[in-house]
């Protein structure tokens, strides 16, 4: 399948995927399998173009988003930080500077950069 360039395109190409997905897996014929799946992932390299999130831009929106991915809940973060979780509550609500042991925690157990965290520090 060719590369989605146009809103027109993407929407035809989300319609042709409904249509295929309404018949249900089990009535699908190979050539429509591999059909379903060449439109699937254009779709999805098209959105990964056009939607966009851009990254975080303080070291509280990092802490978060990798809190965010880990499936982690803000003691369990502390825990894994070895800091108290007072200090991280009041580190990401900016109420209190992250100090040089919570940035190298940040960087060895989240691998957040260190260039952004010393930058942002």
């Amino acid at each position: 399948m060719k590369t989605i360039k146009t809103v027109s395109r993407y929407n035809k190409i989300m319609a042709d995927i409904l249509q295929l997905m309404n018949k249900g897996e089990a009535n699908l014929s190979k050539s429509e399998i591999v059909k379903l799946r060449s439109m699937t992932l254009a779709a999805q390299a098209y959105e990964k173009n056009i939607y966009t999130i851009p990254a975080p831009s303080t070291v509280e929106g990092m802490i978060e988003l990798r809190m965010y991915e880990m499936k982690l809940k803000q003691k369990e973060l502390a825990k894994l930080m070895g800091v108290a979780e007072p200090k991280l509550s009041q580190i990401l609500n900016g109420k209190r500077e992250p100090d040089v042991h919570f940035l190298k925690a940040a960087f060895l157990k989240l691998h957040i950069d260190p260039a952004f965290l010393l930058g942002k520090a």
